[in-house]
């Protein structure tokens, strides 16, 4: 059994449970939310939710263990840990049996040779580890982007709810290249209030702080030692590799003669920036880049700066998300959730190819195989739109730029007896840069139809819209661009059954089979068996003969009632005779003969005073 088998069973109890937690409760509410958001619109993916729920089972009920701790408790028998840690070889028991189980791991760690002979590669790289490091590994279309966004999403909601918790408050995203890290600008558009709460949204929103770093810029525009960053980056620019930095990123400041102090101290000051950061948490997109083809080369490099961030600042952990589970067919033993090619087409996450995978035997005469391919695309596809009305698209990739001028009339002499215009194809490569219509590829509005690759568009290219690939000839150097280039159409949407179909030369079919093995644990046999399972839908039900329907309500008025009892009754009051009053009327006389102005004329009146009394 694997790890990550072993630890969906115990994930899918604990979500059954509702996701308890005696100190942080919350998490209860945010994994809650996340896999049913209230209302219409975005929400996170099934393999998501589920390799969310598996990162925060490890964060909160595991405490965030090294992967060799987590193997310990989930195989407490040594016989179920060996096999789970592939250590089934009978010279390995024969050690353990002499020497016991810690030892042998210690011995992995540096013996070369066993590592060689036993293909260990992929343990050793797990035991070396000073720090957590766990392997989420989706097949591509998955959604791993956004899973990186909702893990931080989350963790910075948790550090906002929990203070001195034991939480993640910066993140550093990093990328293999370019194509990859373009990828990553998904980042600042995802819907972050369908992954976090309302109460939880606020909060996070109005805190976290999202840089992308820029070509040319000598440092990561961070304040040092704050809090809720995201840095998004390619791990050309984080290496501790001084000899990568490039001249027009130094600046005017050093003169060539100082220009190695000068490529040492911004690769220092990077890294500084990023060391200064705490609870920091990395996450590495794309992983097999530095974890699984490039384990002998690549990986060095980056683990390196990883080791020196691990050794400068608190790293909580590391997450990694790939499309592998494997390297060179060997199992990596960091990973904790795997979802496959397979599983994606069964529930609808990919386009189903079943049926689909076309291979050819042309003899040399790739004209007629490139013509032949673009009457069929158009044939079957020239209609097809998805949902929201994007026309079907076609890439076809090439060996070389030559390959592409010589067999370019090729295609568009298929497009005219199709009564198509050549305007149809779009052409990316470094004769031909039109980065801006390939951009545009993907979207609606853009004229294209057909595109026309060299080392363009594998990794990281997400168009939905692209319904068919086409490899014109035989790679001699893949480096899994087969395999690459033959997938990028399987990314699917909501409402599309359309399948997708791939093109290939008999020799290339050998070499994605091979790479479809070593690379997902896959055939392209058993793909062609893989089906839909699932299928969205929306099913509205109508009750026949529905009763009428009557509404009560309970209306008051008031009403005029000439007879009530006790009703008010106006009367004229009774009048008491008061006390009489007297009046004398006075004028100004001239003093003659009295002291007195005052001289009264007329006779004294009597007026009558009424008392009045209300009844």
């Amino acid at each position: 059994m694997h790890l990550y088998q072993a630890l969906s069973t115990r994930v899918a109890q604990w979500q059954r449970q509702g996701y308890p937690h005696t100190a942080y409760p919350a998490i209860a509410e945010i994994l809650e939310w996340a896999a049913h958001p209230e209302g219409s619109g975005f929400c996170l993916r099934p393999p998501q939710v589920r390799a969310l729920e598996t990162y925060w089972y490890l964060r909160l009920i595991e405490s965030t263990p090294h992967v060799i701790d987590l193997y310990r408790r989930l195989f407490p028998r040594q016989s179920e840990l060996l096999a789970a840690l592939g250590l089934a070889h009978d010279e390995v028991k024969a050690y353990v049996l002499d020497h016991g189980l810690d030892a042998l791991l210690e011995r992995i760690g540096t013996d070369d040779d066993l590592v060689r002979r036993l293909h260990l590669d992929a343990l050793r790289e797990s035991l070396i580890l000073a720090y957590p490091s766990y392997i989420l590994a989706l097949a591509m279309g998955a959604g791993k982007t956004i899973l990186i966004g909702a893990i931080f999403a989350s963790e910075f909601a948790m550090a906002l709810e929990y203070p001195d918790g034991p939480f993640v408050q910066n993140a550093l995203v990093f990328a293999p290249g370019k194509t990859i890290i373009e990828s990553l600008r998904e980042l600042a558009a995802a819907r972050y209030d369908r992954i976090l709460p309302p109460r939880f949204y606020g909060a996070f929103a109005a805190s976290v702080k999202l840089t992308f770093t820029r070509d040319g810029d000598p440092d990561i525009p961070v304040i040092r030692g704050s809090v809720f960053n995201v840095v998004v980056t390619n791990t050309e620019k984080i290496r501790i590799q001084k000899e990568n930095i490039r001249r027009a990123d130094l600046g005017p400041l050093f003169s060539p003669l100082r220009e190695d102090e000068a490529r040492a101290e911004v690769a220092n000051r990077r890294l500084q920036a990023i060391a200064s950061l705490p609870h920091l948490a990395i996450f590495s997109d794309e992983a097999h880049h530095t974890y699984g083809q490039s384990l002998d080369t690549g990986l060095k490099k980056v683990r390196r700066t990883v080791d020196y961030l691990a050794a400068h600042t608190n790293l909580i952990a590391v997450v990694n998300t790939t499309g592998t589970p494997y390297f060179q067919r060997q199992p990596l033993r960091d990973v904790v959730i795997w979802y496959g090619l397979s599983e994606g087409i069964r529930d609808g996450v990919l386009k189903e190819v079943a049926g689909n995978i076309q291979a050819f035997s042309f003899d040399g005469q790739v004209e007629a195989y490139l013509a032949h391919v673009v009457r069929d695309f158009f044939h079957d596809y020239g209609a097809v739109t998805l949902p929201d009305g994007n026309p079907a698209r076609l890439a076809i990739y090439f060996p070389q730029t030559d390959d592409v001028e010589q067999l370019r009339p090729v295609i568009e002499a298929a497009l005219a007896d199709l009564g198509l215009p050549p305007t149809l194809i779009l052409e990316h490569h470094t004769r031909s840069e039109n980065k801006a219509d390939f951009d545009r590829f993907r979207f609606r509005d853009s004229p294209h139809r057909i595109a026309l690759l060299v080392d363009r568009g594998v990794e990281g290219w997400d168009v939905p819209a692209l319904f068919a690939c086409a490899l014109a000839r035989k790679l001699k150097t893949s480096n899994n661009f087969v395999l690459q280039a033959a997938s990028r159409c399987l990314r699917q949407v909501p409402g599309n059954t359309m399948p997708a179909r791939i093109y290939l030369s008999l020799d290339n079919r050998e070499i994605l089979d091979r790479q479809l093995q070593e690379t997902y644990g896959e055939t392209i046999a058993g793909l062609n068996r893989t089906q839909a399972q699932s299928r969205p839908a929306t099913i509205r039900l109508r009750r026949l003969n529905v009763p009428p329907l009557v509404v009560r309500q309970l209306v008051r008025t008031v009403a005029r009632q000439e007879t009530a009892p006790g009703a008010l009754r106006l009367s004229k009051p009774a009048v008491a005779a008061g006390p009489a009053l007297t009046v004398r009327t006075y004028t100004v006389s001239e003093q003659k003969a009295s002291y007195r102005l005052l001289q009264q004329i007329g006779d004294t009146a009597m007026i009558a005073q009424r008392t009045v009394r209300v009844v």
